[in-house]
């Protein structure tokens, strides 16, 4: 049954806390303000959750709803605040997905890039590796990738501990001297492993 009660009389009942009258005015404004709304977002669902978030103000605020100016303007008015308010939301919510993407992507660059430095930091340690003398080759690779002190290498290879200090200072001066000048992890390397 439709209520032909004039806003007016309906704010009144309204502001008393009056539910049926609530009922009538959203009954006689929801689709208005859905059409309102729909027609500048295009989305449903943001639609709907506009007009319910209007009505639910109107609840809260009844009591400061002016009855004596026109309500479907008042309306309007929350209608056009609420849906620039998503607007702007939206641009913010964009912008800081946009920044979320850019960060990833130069992480990711920044890791490829890091990944294939490294690659060839290491076939060029591998290289030069493979010009040292096999003693010197050996003895460098238990102390620096297997991490064996100069007394467990000397023990190991049956030689004494200043003969493994003489042939890692021959390796690492080798190493230093004929390392890729260009190469960024150079100073890394020398500082970790040398």
């Amino acid at each position: 049954m439709k209520n032909h009660k004039s806003d007016r009389d309906l704010l009144i009942l309204l502001k008393n806390g009056d539910t049926l009258a609530f009922h009538d005015i959203y009954e006689r404004y929801c689709k208005k303000l859905y059409h309102f709304i729909l027609k500048s977002i295009k989305q449903e669902a943001d639609a709907e959750e506009i007009v319910q978030e209007i009505f639910v103000k109107i609840w809260e605020r009844r009591d400061n709803i002016e009855i004596n100016t026109s309500f479907e303007s008042f309306l309007f008015r929350i209608a056009y605040n609420e849906t620039m308010d998503l607007f702007r939301k939206r641009i913010s919510e964009k912008k800081y997905v946009e920044y979320i993407k850019s960060i990833q992507q130069s992480e990711a660059t920044t890791n490829t890039i890091d990944e294939i430095r490294y690659n060839e930091l290491s076939l060029e340690i591998n290289r030069l590796l493979d010009e040292l003398t096999p003693r010197q080759k050996e003895i460098f690779c238990l102390s620096r990738r297997e991490g064996f002190s100069n007394k467990e290498i000397s023990k190991k290879l049956d030689i004494s501990e200043n003969t493994v200090k003489k042939h890692l200072l021959n390796a690492r001066s080798y190493m230093k001297f004929h390392l890729d000048k260009g190469l960024i992890f150079n100073v890394l390397f020398i500082y970790l492993f040398l």
